[in-house]
């Protein structure tokens, strides 16, 4: 499909939206776990909120993903790549990937209240823009050029 011009149907927006909700309510427990000290398991919900929203993005296209890496993939390639979302995103994304990934499966990796305070601000931020993007997007009906 490279180089289609593709418009959203209302299954896709709601299903989007929706899950901007699921990454508002992760990014929520991200900051509880914060303020309870629990710095992996709120590095985990800010990844997760961060997950949700670049997967927000997939159901705009009806595409989904069994790997993470395959989400994260596609928000490279059909947004980052072309412009509709700026490239600080995607290292916000990769970013969150490797602490989550380190805090959930190695055993004697810490992560640092500094590093988790950081990564729930990067959530913040990406949330609103992938929220700020699908809202005006498809609010004023503008299509956008994916790279399938």
């Amino acid at each position: 499909m490279k180089g289609l011009i593709w418009l959203p149907n209302n299954d896709e927006i709601t299903l989007a939206k929706y899950r901007i909700e699921k990454a508002k309510d992760c990014l929520k427990a991200s900051k509880l776990l914060l303020d309870d000290g629990l710095y992996a398991d709120s590095a985990n919900r800010s990844y997760y909120a961060i997950f949700h929203s670049m997967n927000a993005l997939c159901a705009l296209r009806s595409v989904g993903y069994k790997k993470h890496s395959g989400v994260l993939s596609d928000f490279n390639q059909n947004y980052v790549k072309t412009n509709l979302i700026e490239i600080e995103y995607s290292k916000i994304a990769k970013t969150a990937f490797s602490v989550r990934t380190k805090s959930d499966y190695s055993d004697f990796y810490v992560v640092s209240k500094q590093d988790v305070v950081e990564q729930y601000k990067n959530a913040v931020k990406f949330i609103d823009r992938i929220d700020r993007f699908i809202n005006e997007s498809f609010t004023k009906e503008i299509s956008y050029q994916i790279n399938d």
